[in-house]
């Protein structure tokens, strides 16, 4: 054990983002007073506080997504091992039956239900797909039954949610919702509406660390030889940068798809023409030009029969469409056909056609080169956060989640090892307030939060809830006479030493 605490290189403090500071008296001009703070200083302290709030309550909802993204970025390869008998054919011949005749084997095999779509096997030894809309399903579950392209043998038939198979359904819901659905989409919200503000926040402070420093060179790396607490903060940090693209990523596209910031996206994706188009299926318009979206709707389903699959199949393949590709039957009598390429990896294909469904002609196409530039990244953005483009991007996704649980961690150590040495819970850092800054810094601060929370309430509900807890600790601190620091400093002269040589060597 060391007979004296640890010290840092005179150029160095032991301060940063995580409520650390520097106790540095500020020049005075020949008169004796302070020059006006810098806007590092004026913002720092603000950025500081709202850093370890964020870090200390949204940490919670970060880590849960960090741990269930990481295993759901696993999950491809272990649907394919636990379903390979449902998704693989045991012998591949050399001639597939008509997609009819694999349709009506299915339907014997299953008559209840409806026809929801079909997905023609899309590789040599993959089985084809009839997913069937029932009644005794939950309204977003459908029976996904399984058929050997060669011999019509029905393979199986499993609960699907859209294309997910029951294993990825199962961490699909554990990743998005905890499996308490409407309610626990809000967790997964919170942590993509403040992934990003943390992560940027936590940039700022930590380059401005290490530039006070005078280690502006080191951002990426940590210093591996410094005091417990140093090193901790500086892997905190260093780990943190090397992640910042994909966690802002990973922010951004999580919220296209959230719940209430989701819908803000989609208007404004809509009044910007963002939308992705898709081919016209309605009976008015089956054979004019594409628009967006436009489907009809009737109280019944047409009757279709299974060689209309193999007439509706034969139109998309002259077309030029390439497996793999979804098949949906007409809504409603008169309406079109839809055929839509479904290759999510890479080279994105989403080609689309209508098909009469009289003459089984095209009667209208979209392309996937036609598509907004912003509708592909966001398309784009969607299939990289679920893993979609392969190993590799599996691989970054694993990393990510592996590298955001690390700093989520190093963040909670490092608050706790700020806490008293005679007991009781680690102190915040010194206070930041609004008063700090400029006015017109301080109004602009407070339209920017009030859109953002206005955009995505759950990054506002949760920054309403620092302000009240930052002020019931600001009046509990100010009664016990606890010293707290006046608004806009950043330390407290208690965060900078340790009381013994033990404590510091047992931190």
């Amino acid at each position: 054990m060391d007979s004296a605490p640890d010290k840092p290189a005179e150029s160095e403090t032991v301060e940063p983002q995580t409520g650390e500071s520097e106790a540095v008296e500020p020049d005075r001009d020949a008169r004796g007073a302070r020059p006006a703070p810098s806007a590092a200083q004026r913002w720092r302290p603000l950025l500081l506080r709202w850093h370890f709030y964020a870090g200390i309550l949204i940490g919670p909802f970060l880590l849960v997504a960090a741990v269930t993204g990481t295993l759901y970025a696993l999950i491809p390869q272990v649907d394919r091992a636990v379903y390979s008998h449902e998704l693989t054919v045991d012998n591949v011949g050399t001639q597939r039956l008509p997609l009819g005749d694999q349709v009506a084997a299915a339907r014997r095999a299953h008559p209840e239900g409806s026809i929801a779509s079909v997905t023609p096997a899309p590789k040599a030894d993959s089985t084809t797909r009839v997913t069937l809309s029932v009644d005794d399903l939950p309204s977003d579950r459908t029976r996904t039954v399984f058929v050997d392209p060669y011999t019509g043998d029905v393979r199986g038939s499993l609960t699907t949610m859209g294309e997910w198979l029951p294993v990825r359904t199962w961490f699909d819901d554990l990743h998005r919702n905890l499996h308490l659905g409407v309610v626990g989409r809000n967790y997964s919200e919170i942590a993509a509406s403040w992934l990003w503000v943390t992560a940027l926040g936590g940039l700022v402070l930590w380059i401005g660390y290490r530039r006070r420093t005078h280690k502006l060179n080191r951002v990426l790396t940590p210093d591996r030889d410094a005091p417990k607490r140093r090193r901790t903060l500086t892997w905190h940090g260093a780990v943190g940068t090397w992640i910042i693209i994909g966690l802002v990523a990973l922010s951004a596209s999580g919220l296209s798809w959230s719940r209430y910031a989701g819908a803000s996206i989609s208007e404004l994706r809509t009044e910007l023409s963002w939308t992705t188009p898709a081919v016209s299926t309605s009976p008015a318009s089956s054979s004019e030009g594409h628009h967006h979206g436009g489907d009809a709707t009737a109280e019944a389903p047409p009757t279709i029969t299974p060689s209309d699959f193999t007439a509706v199949d034969n139109t998309a393949t002259q077309a030029g469409l390439r497996a793999p590709m979804v098949i949906t039957p007409p809504s409603a009598e008169g309406a079109a056909w839809s055929v839509n390429e479904n290759n999510r990896g890479f080279p994105t294909r989403y080609d689309a056609i209508a098909v009469d469904p009289k003459t089984f002609a095209v009667a209208d196409r979209v392309n996937f080169a036609q598509w907004p530039f912003m509708a592909k990244m966001t398309d784009w953005a969607i299939s990289a956060h679920m893993g979609l483009f392969g190993i590799i991007n599996q691989i970054i996704l694993v990393l990510l989640g592996i590298g955001l649980i690390s700093v989520i961690v190093r963040g909670y150590l490092m608050w706790w090892r700020r806490r008293p040495t005679r007991g009781g819970l680690p102190k915040a850092p010194g206070r930041g307030s609004l008063s700090s800054l400029l006015p017109g810094e301080a109004v602009a601060l407070i339209v920017v939060v009030a859109v953002l929370g206005w955009f995505a309430p759950w990054f506002g509900i949760p920054l309403a809830l620092f302000v009240i807890v930052d002020a019931v600790w600001g009046i509990v601190a100010s009664r016990r006479g606890s010293g707290t620091p006046p608004h806009g400093s950043e330390h407290g002269p208690s965060d900078e030493q340790p009381a013994t040589a033990a404590t510091e060597s047992a931190r």
